[in-house]
């Protein structure tokens, strides 16, 4: 028994304390990976705080590019895009502002007779230029597409000794220093009646003409339009004509340019009298089966022509849908995006092409045509200027204006550089074509700015112009020389 007792107990014992050493070797493992695991994250903490540290006392040179290719997307044509500021604060001390339908409007006026009124005393009558005398009606300029009053900065004085009245230049919205006007409501089929008018549209580039010759407390106007300015001369004409005195057309962007198509001179009229002689014996044999034909034509004809409309609706309805979705791409950050890298990447040579010599565009020229980049919101305004081109309801009511130039029964002189790489002087010619009993006029050596380049010259052909249409001829003019 005694035996049987100490082997029972020894058993006992080992296994007490082989159970022991189990539940020790398990959690030895489990307390040394926490600890390990809190310490690593400790060290991790610290060398984070070292590395941040390392880094802000010597940056490194991944970050240095990084640095100076942000600052670099950061101007656009030279122009640092980090400091836009509103409008009014680039105003020059002969800027102007006005609110026409919600919508600030920069312009520069300048009144001939109020300016030089001791320099015309000094002056005797025969000593006047004859458009001095005679032109009473003011002028209203336009400027061309990504230009701005600053334009006319060299022509607008000339014109107003020239006219003896006073020059009115604005900028149109999205242009120059006009306010950018965020958001507008956008057209919808409940509110189509009522909707407010787009500042973007032509419609309002029209409506804020008439407004200015309002303001010059005029019955009529001179219109005198640079380049795609000259849209809004001719479609103010057309609104209201009794209030356009005449119209000046510089480096007109009015035509589309067109291919040059070849033109058969053969008659082909003898060829169908032949064609109908020759086959004259197999119509009268076969014309019993004739009416048969016709019907079947008459019928196909109309099918035709149900298809035809059908196909056309579709096509009407693809080509609106096609102008919603882009005109809503490029108001997407995307066509922000785009109307940026555009500017920046040709808006100087743009300016720099439009001269005949490029090397003649000064530094003041580059300042004056990229001041507007410094205004803000102005590349959303030249994304809403665009879309408003593409979805123009108003121009869907009234037909081409192409086919009603030959409407216009006012005096019109258009003018043109005989190097204009940007609307060809052909084109300008082809519009004076178009338009009956117009003035064509070229200026040799001269590009898309003839009121920039050739100021004498221009200035100097708008006043024969006007001496022409509202003045006296030459042999009234000695005359009267001679009894003054």
């Amino acid at each position: 028994m005694g035996v049987a007792v100490n082997s029972d107990f020894f058993k006992f014992t080992y296994e007490f304390r082989r159970h022991n050493l189990k539940q020790l070797d398990k959690n030895k493992p489990r307390v040394s990976c926490i600890a390990s695991s809190s310490i690593s994250k400790k060290i991790k903490r610290t060398t984070t705080i070292t590395t941040h540290a390392a880094a802000s006392s010597s940056p490194a040179p991944e970050q240095l590019l990084d640095v100076k290719t942000k600052q670099k997307s950061k101007r656009i044509a030279g122009i640092d895009q980090d400091e836009l500021v509103d409008p009014k604060l680039l105003a020059d001390p002969d800027s102007c502002f006005c609110e026409f339908n919600g919508v600030h409007l920069h312009y520069k006026v300048y009144d001939a007779e109020s300016q030089s009124h001791n320099s015309l005393q000094s002056q005797t009558a025969s000593q006047l230029p004859p458009a001095t005398k005679k032109i009473g009606f003011p002028m209203v300029l336009f400027h061309g597409f990504g230009a701005s009053v600053f334009s006319w900065n060299r022509a607008m004085k000339p014109l107003a000794k020239t006219t003896s009245s006073k020059v009115l230049a604005f900028d149109r919205p999205a242009f120059g220093l006009t306010s950018r006007v965020f958001p507008f409501q956008q057209p919808t089929p409940d509110t189509e009646n009522k909707k407010p008018l787009n500042p973007y549209s032509m419609a309002f580039s029209v409506l804020a003409t008439l407004y200015f010759i309002d303001i010059l407390a005029a019955e009529k106007a001179i219109l005198v339009g640079h380049s795609a300015g000259a849209l809004v001369a001719v479609n103010s004409y057309f609104e209201a004509p009794e209030r356009v005195a005449a119209l000046i057309l510089i480096a007109p962007a009015i035509l589309a340019p067109r291919l040059i198509q070849k033109v058969d001179e053969a008659n082909p009229l003898g060829r169908n009298e032949q064609t109908e002689r020759d086959t004259s014996n197999l119509v009268n044999l076969l014309k019993p089966f004739l009416k048969v034909y016709t019907i079947l034509s008459m019928f196909l004809k109309y099918i035709t022509q149900a298809m035809m409309q059908v196909a056309k609706g579709m096509a009407d309805m693809l080509h609106s849908l096609y102008k919603k979705v882009l005109s809503a791409t490029l108001r997407s950050a995307v066509g922000v995006t785009l109307v940026r890298i555009l500017i920046d990447k040709f808006g100087l040579a743009a300016v720099r092409r439009a001269w005949y010599n490029s090397k003649e565009v000064a530094e003041h020229v580059i300042e004056g045509y990229t001041k507007p980049l410094r205004v803000k919101g102005w590349d959303r305004a030249l994304v809403e200027f665009t879309a408003a081109l593409l979805i123009d309801n108003e121009s869907k009511m009234n037909p081409p204006l192409a086919k009603r130039l030959h409407e216009i029964s006012c005096p019109v002189l258009i003018v043109t550089g005989d190097t204009d790489r940007i609307v060809p002087s052909w084109n300008a010619e082809r519009l004076s074509r178009a338009i009956p009993g117009s003035t064509f006029e070229v200026i040799k050596n001269c590009g898309h700015v003839p009121q920039e380049e050739k100021v004498e010259e221009f200035v100097s052909i708008v006043a024969r112009f006007l001496q022409r249409a509202f003045g006296y001829s030459e042999s009234e003019g000695k005359s009267m020389q001679a009894v003054s």
